[in-house]
């Protein structure tokens, strides 16, 4: 206590306090750059495994059982998944985490026109229950707990999982895991939705009626905060805006009919863990307390309902693709704090994954990260041994005022639906990415090995390549194969009864209301029941209907959802005034602007099923204030539709945006487009998760521009001017071009 230190000891400590250093985080947290017993005297953290679960969800937490080590893959095809997945659980891993392609996400089957580049790209390609069963050949499905990362086809995935067990002998009791089904986050952030979102939340509560009285160990929803980290919310907002979704999914659960505390102790929990160290760590634990209050005012009586569990996973937009081995070096970070947070389970980035797919050299080190952390540090021996911290306690009672004042705004907007269809949560996470990405460009934020101390030359890094052409060849032979060996008639017999079971309920206009049900506590709900859409796919599932046909079945009944991107404006040139290269930039855009006789145009293009557009709309909000003319093109255009709209709008530059691993098929086929219809001139410059081995591919295919992560905004303004004819002048820490 205060009154116990020497005279010296109190002066310091007032001296520390009195000087101005202050660091106010993006949250809007003053940090003082020293914290005493009298910063935190008022609080009191409790106990772990005690309400309202602060230090932790159980009491021995560790000391009983470390986290469960799990890693995030799918590529290419379920056979090549399944050796990944035998080879990581051989070498220690102890659960699944299933990665899905773009193409399964967004309820294609392999098949379709729209996803040429999609396939096996970015997770593994699942088509059918036959898929299902070789993802999962020798992995005994009654024993390994089995996390699925998936919303948008959330029901045929399940479905297909369910039958896929069935036909290994395990009934659907003994199945344990996590599926995903948080289609909240998806209208914000991550956009790999298919539906409207009225009926897309009918789906998330009739998977939690299903789950709740057939699937007792399958959480039926893990509500993430990941995807809005990634997008660039701050702490605050991620979790905020993910405790309003869990709070919106448990009322909506309620009001199927379900007894809160009959599903509410399944629910669990994701967030992305950043570089942050302490206010991350701070994160997890005001998350703990915040839903414990939720719950509690939900009328939750259970213990087991108010306890928030949690999966983490580093972050990947940390990871960068200069002086990659540093990337091993923000993991390990990163994991210790997902781990003094208080994780449940725990997925670490490897090191390659800002530039393309783990290699299995790189998984290694990202496996044995958290097996050198539980084996070697002795964290595991003390359950919440950053309980009582000054400044730990503060940060986290910080987080949970602020956190609560976003609540309120979300609840005095009539919940999380209403405050998502509103775009308010989008728009403010877009404008925090927007604002963090001006700190890093103009080195406020330092990124090692990107804006400060950065290497003359990078390394040359091994990188898995999927070969889609190969991948989507073989996925066609064997959706043939299944569709010739069903019984037809019985097949459609059971989509035309999901078809049915999705319209019953909804108004004639597609996306209509949830249909209302009364059944009441501790009675098994009827959205569990005749028109329960799980129950109905499975039965398709079990007659070999595919994942695109299932999908489009509740299509039919619900219409396909769309949405334009409406980037937002102003951080750019609020964070950049009175800065030299910035003004060089906009003289050269209104030099360009009298020589055309117009504003330089550029559209930003989002091709294939990638819907993850952090990046295009943090370039679309930067250009749009550094005085181009921006088009933002619709997300999963196809490379047709690109060229249509870039002919329509008559512009001068097309920014491709690419994270999926989808550039070497999309890019070239749109600027053949463009060749085709005369529009030679149209330049094409390609951003994202772009591999440097990939780069001379796309510059022989005529991109002209290659912006890979950690490029500054401002020079790649300066660049694209220079591609429209303009002589910018170079700047110190230019971007890195194609030129």
């Amino acid at each position: 206590m205060m009154a116990d230190k020497s005279d010296w000891e109190e002066r310091a400590a007032k001296e520390v306090k009195g000087r101005d250093l202050t660091w106010h985080t993006p949250e809007g947290i003053d940090v003082q750059p020293l914290y005493t017993a009298e910063d935190a005297e008022w609080l009191d953290p409790g106990m772990p495994g005690f309400a309202p679960f602060t230090r932790g969800p159980y009491a021995s937490m560790y000391t009983g059982r470390p986290w469960t080590i799990r890693q995030y893959a799918g590529f290419s095809t379920a056979e090549e998944s399944n050796a990944f997945y035998r080879r990581n659980l051989a070498a220690g891993q102890k659960g699944l985490s299933v990665a899905f392609d773009l193409a399964t996400h967004r309820g294609y089957d392999s098949d379709h026109s729209r996803v040429v580049g999609d396939v096996g790209k970015a997770g593994v390609a699942i088509d059918t229950v036959r898929d299902m069963e070789i993802l999962f050949d020798q992995i005994p499905l009654d024993t390994m707990s089995v996390s699925m990362t998936m919303n948008g086809a959330v029901i045929p995935v399940l479905a297909f999982y369910i039958v896929a067990a069935e036909r290994q002998g395990v009934s659907q009791d003994k199945l344990a895991g996590t599926i995903q089904n948080d289609i909240l986050k998806e209208f914000m952030v991550r956009n790999t939705y298919i539906y409207p979102p009225e009926p897309s939340m009918r789906i998330v509560s009739d998977i939690i009626a299903y789950t709740s009285a057939n699937m007792p160990k399958f959480n039926s929803i893990s509500i993430s905060g990941y995807h809005m980290h990634e997008a660039g919310a701050t702490a605050v907002q991620e979790l905020a805006f993910t405790i309003a979704d869990g709070k919106e999914y448990a009322k909506r659960a309620m009001e199927a009919g379900l007894d809160i505390d009959a599903f509410a102790p399944r629910l669990s929990f994701f967030w992305g863990i950043g570089m942050n160290f302490f206010m991350e760590i701070a994160k997890m634990r005001a998350a703990r307390a915040l839903w414990h209050d939720v719950m509690d005012g939900l009328g939750a009586q259970n213990p087991k309902s108010k306890m928030l569990r949690t999966h983490c996973q580093t972050s990947g937009v940390s990871l960068q693709e200069q002086d990659p081995y540093n990337n091993v070096i923000r993991t390990t970070i990163e994991a210790m704090a997902a781990v003094l947070g208080g994780t449940q389970s725990l997925h670490t980035n490897a090191l390659d994954e800002a530039i393309a797919l783990p290699t299995d050299f790189s998984a290694r080190i990202a496996r044995n990260t958290q097996l050198v952390i539980q084996e070697e540090t002795g964290i595991t021996n003390v359950a919440d041994p950053l309980g009582g911290s000054y400044y730990i306690e503060s940060l986290t009672a910080a987080l949970v005022e602020k956190a609560k004042a976003m609540l309120d705004e979300v609840e005095a907007a009539g919940g999380m639906t209403a405050y998502v269809a509103s775009g308010a949560p989008k728009a403010a996470i877009e404008t925090a990415a927007a604002a963090k990405q001006a700190r890093v460009d103009r080195g406020e934020t330092v990124i090692v090995g990107v804006n400060k101390y950065r290497r003359d030359e990078e390394d040359d890094i091994d990188t898995l390549d999927i070969d889609n052409h190969a991948v989507r060849a073989s996925q066609i032979a064997r959706l043939e194969k299944v569709r010739a060996g069903r019984d037809e008639a019985a097949c459609q017999a059971a989509l035309d009864a999901l078809r049915e079971g999705a319209q019953q309920g909804m108004s004639p206009r597609a996306g209509g209301d949830l249909p209302q049900q009364s059944a009441k506590p501790n009675e098994t709900p009827a959205s569990a029941g005749v028109h329960n859409l799980l129950a109905l796919a499975v039965d398709a599932a079990r007659h070999d209907a595919t994942l695109g046909e299932i999908s489009k079945a509740m299509e039919d009944a619900f219409g396909r959802y769309d949405t334009v991107p409406t980037p937002v404006r102003g951080v750019y040139a609020a964070a950049y005034a009175g800065d030299p290269r910035y003004e060089q930039v906009l003289d050269g855009v209104e030099a360009v602007e009298r020589r055309l006789g117009r504003k330089p145009k550029i559209m930003v293009a989002k091709m294939g099923q990638d819907g993850h557009d952090r990046g295009a709309n943090v370039i679309a909000s930067a250009f749009a204030d550094m005085g181009f003319a921006v088009v933002s093109g619709p997300l999963f255009q196809t490379p047709e539709e690109t060229r249509d709209m870039a002919l329509a709008e008559d512009v001068d530059a097309i920014g491709a945006s690419s994270l999926a691993a989808g550039h070497k098929t999309l890019i070239p086929e749109l600027i053949g487009h463009l060749r085709e219809a005369g529009r030679a001139d149209i330049k094409v410059v390609a951003g994202g998760v772009i591999p440097p081995a990939d780069y001379d591919f796309l510059r022989e295919a005529g991109v002209q521009g290659i912006y890979g992560p950690g490029s500054n905004v401002v020079e790649c303004a300066a660049d694209v001017l220079r591609l429209l004819g303009h002589n910018m002048p170079p700047a110190d820490g230019d971007a890195e071009t194609a030129e």
